[in-house]
């Protein structure tokens, strides 16, 4: 399981490098977590929602690919960061992508910001 998410992640990875940076500026510091999950969410727009639920909503078009809005559940957001920016190896044909911290960044913070509560136990 832990193959498929991964492998899920990296799909979304293909594109990250696009990812402009969060402004650095005082007057744009309040608004540089949403506009890095807005990249985020481009990143997973454009790169993964062929195969992936990316949104707050919907079933993955591939029965086999994880929806994001539950990824960090089952995933670690630190272990996830680290594994993209080293380029995770998976067992199934995955596009080739270069991801760096910026878009990884991006990514994890539009993932954060999607999550379900995870049902009551």
């Amino acid at each position: 399981m832990r193959i498929l998410i991964v492998a899920a992640v990296i799909f979304l990875a293909s594109c990250a490098s696009e990812a402009p940076a969060p402004a650095q500026d005082n007057a744009s510091a309040a608004a540089a977590p949403d506009e890095l999950a807005q990249s985020g969410r481009d990143i997973a727009e454009a790169q993964c929602a062929a195969c992936h639920a990316v949104g707050v909503y919907g079933a993955s078009p591939n029965p086999n690919a994880p929806v994001f809005r539950t990824l960090l559940q089952r995933y670690r957001a630190d272990v996830l960061e680290e594994e993209l920016i080293e380029g995770v190896r998976v067992s199934h044909p995955m596009p080739e992508f270069q991801f760096n911290p910026q878009g990884t960044d991006a990514l994890i913070a539009y993932l954060r910001s999607i999550q379900e509560t995870p049902p009551a136990q």
